[in-house]
């Protein structure tokens, strides 16, 4: 109990709730950092399916003011949102008991709301984040029914925050999925620990699903991938005064808790049995990890082909097992 007493304070001294703070807030609320035009999904890259295009259309109607930052900041990160989103309703299809989401540190929690929305309740989803901004787009369309919200940074939801919440009670007993979205990287780079907070949320057989930026081995690789996505991709929604404002006013910091897939992978694999990339572009690269293979198998088999360009698809490629890879 101790160690997590230590790393609830670690966390309440990381940049996200501290030099970064004023960044965050001012961009959730959308005073800053806006792009020029509103992300929307190249449906030319993703199959045509009648589920996916649905939820396509809806979540480009719930997107909030960070959503819109935060996706014209990332190659194709909104096309990945919206495949993870498509595997999460089919993986639920086949669950007769329904699905737990924990989608932390998401901003105003769009996915998170939209499957719930368009599940009927068949996935059920809590979202957080300390930025009252966030809530209030997350209320934004009212009161959501099957989608609850966390109003405060993920290590201060604790187990018994759950249990005594009448609201977010129904989550006590784990969630089928946890999603962590380039946040553990705004903290600190205590990969293990912060994986092992929020593990003691998933079910025994649940599925971790993590996106972060990462470091490359060699820091000449990691500028070009990100001088092609400042110049190849962000190009289209911030002029050149922004991209190197937000390079210098969080970029440049965030990069001090990043790590490399070798150090995410020994994190990971001090709790779980399986984990396999999902998807890559360019420094940024998606997880699945879990000790149930069977469920791990379900939800991969759920997910069409990523829908991102090759040139920015880099080693280890999707559907590449994450162990295999660190030991060539």
């Amino acid at each position: 109990m101790q160690a997590f007493t230590d790393f609830i304070a670690e966390c309440d001294r990381g940049p996200r709730l501290n030099q970064l703070a004023g960044f965050f807030a001012e961009t959730a609320a959308g005073k800053g950092g806006m792009p020029i035009r509103k992300p929307v999904v190249d449906t030319r890259l993703l199959p045509y399916d009648t589920l996916l295009l649905r939820f396509v259309e809806l979540h480009s109607r719930r997107q909030g003011f960070f959503d819109q930052h935060y996706h014209s900041s990332i190659p194709y990160r909104l096309e990945e949102e919206c495949r993870m989103a498509h595997a999460l309703l089919r993986y639920s299809q086949l669950n007769t008991n329904g699905v737990l989401l924990y989608s932390l540190g998401t901003a105003e929690g769009t996915m998170a709301r939209t499957l719930s929305e368009m599940s009927c309740g068949s996935i059920r989803s809590l979202s957080c984040s300390p930025n009252e901004e966030n809530y209030k787009c997350f209320m934004a369309f009212g009161e959501p029914t099957y989608a609850s919200f966390f109003l405060g940074p993920f290590h201060r939801l604790t187990k018994e925050h759950l249990r005594s919440n009448k609201n977010l009670e129904r989550f006590s007993e784990g969630f089928d999925f946890i999603l962590e979205d380039t946040t553990f990287q705004m903290y600190s780079p205590n990969r293990k620990k912060q994986i092992e907070f929020i593990a003691q949320h998933l079910k025994v057989d649940g599925i971790l699903l993590l996106l972060e930026k990462f470091r490359a081995v060699d820091p000449e690789d990691y500028r070009g991938r990100e001088s092609q996505k400042d110049f190849g991709f962000k190009t289209h929604y911030f002029g050149a005064k922004e991209i190197a404002r937000k390079t210098k006013r969080v970029l440049t910091t965030m990069h001090d808790s990043q790590v490399t897939l070798a150090e995410i992978a020994s994190a990971i694999y001090a709790r779980f049995s399986h984990c396999i990339v999902t998807w890559n572009s360019g420094n940024f690269y998606g997880l699945a990890a879990s000790n149930s293979r069977e469920n791990l198998r379900r939800y991969l088999s759920s997910m069409v082909y990523p829908a991102i360009p090759l040139e920015y698809v880099y080693e280890p490629e999707p559907y590449t097992d994450l162990a295999r890879w660190v030991r060539t």
